[in-house]
């Protein structure tokens, strides 16, 4: 059953998307996510904003000793005047930052957006909040200027924020949607009157995950580079544990892998009774992306919930404008569009990040392969989702990469994945771990590993998981802990055991004589079957039986239909 968070958030997520979706006639999925996501935004700014505000208020009245805030109503000669001390009071920037809440400009304020938009457009003169009269062009152009507001000032938003007036949406349209998340708040959520345990920007969050992954589908196959399935992401960080050094993304899309990361150093913190804000102190988030607004929508995603972040200094090509060209990071992992076809320039010839061969130039899996190894600390380790083909292709030197990585030893684990994972591929897809250092110790988040010096680890995942509907994919939490604990106790203790059909570790003698070629399905054998220890006489008898009764049933039903049709004047 639904827990009462459950509910609130199924039922927010159906109010919100049900509101969105009413762009779909007049936007494609690819511009008016912008549209929704950036009035998403705003919503939840002034709500956190207002919060803090009613917080304020409080503290500004309440004379405790400790109170560093109390504003004295004796200091003032009026009710009017103490009441304009307390309102010039909420307006004083630094009370915010240090509560870590975005600034909102009086015009960026929900309040305001809700009542200027409802005005008649076109002639009405509206005060902004440098006191000037301004003309109301248009609702988008008001929500264009609470963006820019916004980020003007708050630094860490700088260049994020994207208007929407190119979109070139109806006022009425844009009304609609302003008025439908009015009733929506991300603070103080309530169900049937009860107060609910979740925090705003979990909330946010939540939605935000969500529209996501209702996009990836809206946009079918074109749009869904930017949005890789959360249980893939969550198998990766769970098998890779980043909650401590410098995390790598080099085609982070809307920043998935640091979400999920985030979320998995808070958990890993509650269970060993850290304070998770102090261990997020020990991760370093470093990312790249080359299209412009998924740039922008990443870093609103990391902004949204206090998670700092460098993704360089604005969108670009990992492989031709590497923004973080010093980065050894601790965990690097992606999962990049599969086998992109023109990738390639003439000044990436002599490149050295090609440390075991060239790349084809007609397609990019293995360069961002090696773009990843290039960026990885001496131990540090890596997961890298790519297409099946990867495992075993021959095509443009793939094959001799391929070789050079496993006799490097730097291969240390292959999943291979069901199918109809992905809502916008049915390419097949495995996910490849490295790592440079097998010899043991410990790894740069302090966990012990063993030596598995000259070993490989092949996990066949192709049965795991469960239709969500008639087209996608899943994998349960179980599935996830699975694979999750057979790569650790591989990776960690000696009680490591084959499992037929599943999982096989391989030394690299073994993985030659099959030409280098990584396909799990080669290694792992096959299920064992069930004993059958029913007699061969006994089983004939006891299906035959079955099948007589079948034929039986059969006749009779053939019977009644014959009866009822003639019945109804239909012999035959």
């Amino acid at each position: 059953m639904a827990t009462t968070e459950q509910q609130f958030l199924k039922a927010l997520e159906d109010k919100l998307w049900s509101a969105a979706d009413k762009l779909r006639n007049n936007l494609d999925a690819a511009n008016y996510k912008h549209v929704v996501l950036g009035l998403i935004f705003l919503k939840y700014v002034s709500d956190a904003f207002e919060e803090r505000q009613r917080e304020l208020l409080a503290l500004f009245k309440d004379d405790a000793d400790d109170n560093i805030y109390f504003l004295p109503r004796d200091d003032y000669d009026s009710d009017a005047e103490y009441q304009q001390a307390l309102e010039d009071e909420l307006e004083i920037l630094d009370y915010y930052r240090e509560a870590n809440v975005f600034w909102v400009p009086k015009e960026a304020r929900w309040s305001t957006l809700k009542e200027s938009a409802a005005l008649s457009t076109g002639t009405v003169l509206w005060q902004n909040s440098k006191g000037e009269d301004v003309r109301l062009r248009s609702v988008s152009w008001l929500i264009d200027n609470a963006l820019e507001a916004i980020e003007k000032s708050n630094d860490k938003l700088k260049g994020v924020l994207e208007g929407i007036s190119r979109f070139q949406v109806d006022n009425d349209k844009l009304i609609g949607l302003i008025n439908s998340f009015s009733d929506t708040s991300f603070t103080q959520p309530m169900l049937d009157g009860e107060p609910l345990n979740l925090r705003s920007k979990d909330i946010l969050g939540h939605v935000y995950e969500y529209f996501l992954g209702q996009f990836a589908l809206a946009e079918g196959k074109q749009g869904g580079q930017y949005y890789t399935p959360k249980s893939i992401v969550s198998l990766i960080v769970e098998m890779l544990e980043p909650y401590k050094g410098r995390v790598y993304d080099p085609a982070m899309g809307s920043g998935g892998f640091f979400v999920s990361s985030d979320k998995f150093i808070e958990e890993h913190a509650r269970e060993h009774h850290y304070d998770p804000t102090e261990q997020k102190k020990h991760v370093s988030i470093y990312g790249q992306e080359s299209n412009p607004t998924t740039w922008r929508l990443a870093a609103m995603n990391m902004a949204i919930r206090g998670i700092d972040f460098n993704f360089g200094k604005k969108n670009a090509d990992s492989f031709l404008n590497d923004q973080h060209p010093d980065l050894r990071a601790d965990f690097v992992m992606a999962n990049p569009p599969f086998n992109v076809k023109d990738w390639w320039h003439e000044s990436l010839a002599e490149d050295v990040r090609w440390q075991y061969g060239t790349p084809p130039k007609g397609n990019a899996n293995f360069a961002w392969l090696q773009h990843m190894l290039h960026h990885l600390a001496p131990v540090g380790s890596m997961a890298l989702l790519l297409a099946n083909g990867s495992m075993s292709s021959n095509s443009g030197g793939e094959g001799e990469i391929r070789r050079r990585l496993v006799e490097k030893d730097l291969v240390e684990c292959i999943v291979a994945l069901p199918g109809q994972l992905f809502t916008n591929t049915q390419i097949p897809a495995c996910i490849w771990f490295l790592t440079r250092d097998k010899t043991g110790g410990l790894s740069p988040n302090g966990v012990e590993k063993r030596r598995r010096k000259g070993e490989v680890l092949f996990i066949d995942a192709r049965q795991q998981g469960y239709m969500r509907d008639r087209v996608l994919r899943d994998f349960t939490s179980e599935d996830i802990a699975r694979i999750t604990d057979t790569f650790h106790n591989w990776q960690r203790t000696d009680a490591f055991e084959d499992v037929p059909g599943f999982c096989a570790s391989k030394d690299l003698a073994a993985i030659e004589k099959h030409d280098f070629v990584l396909t799990p399905g080669r290694y792992v054998g096959t299920a064992a079957q069930e004993e059958d220890d029913e007699p061969f006489a006994d089983k004939m008898a006891r299906l035959t039986a079955q099948l007589k009764e079948q034929f039986e049933e059969s006749d009779r039903l053939e019977g009644e239909i014959k009866r009822n049709l003639g019945g109804l004047g239909y012999e035959f």
